[in-house]
């Protein structure tokens, strides 16, 4: 392992992952879709869009495997699911990550000015 990645947080690499996985205009549609709150079928989630169903399952398993949604079989179909405690645990990081640049940059701004 390079001297670059020994120093990481545990918790870097979910995080990283998250964030890729977040960062496809396609797959956050996808999770205001599922924001509601309720199960939801590849063919429902691919209605009102030009995607296929398979382009729909792609990314579905993006965000699945970022721990983002869960499925579960119902029947003939998979049902997706935001899973919420992860975008709160996301959000609970960037609010640590926002108030060490606060401090950086006061410490940064009570330098500057003495």
């Amino acid at each position: 392992m390079s001297k670059r990645h020994r120093n990481r947080p545990p918790d870097a690499k979910v995080h990283a992952s998250i964030f890729a996985a977040l960062g496809d205009e396609t797959r956050l549609a996808m999770l205001a879709k599922l924001a509601h709150g309720t199960p939801q079928s590849i063919s429902r989630l691919a209605e009102g869009t030009d995607l296929t169903r398979q382009a729909v399952t792609k990314h579905l398993r993006v965000l699945e495997n970022a721990g983002i949604v869960q499925s579960a079989r119902v029947g003939r179909e998979s049902q997706f699911a935001l899973k919420p405690d992860v975008l709160n645990d996301l959000r609970d990081y960037l609010d640590t990550v926002s108030r060490q640049w606060d401090d950086a940059l006061a410490r940064l701004k009570a330098f500057a000015e003495n």
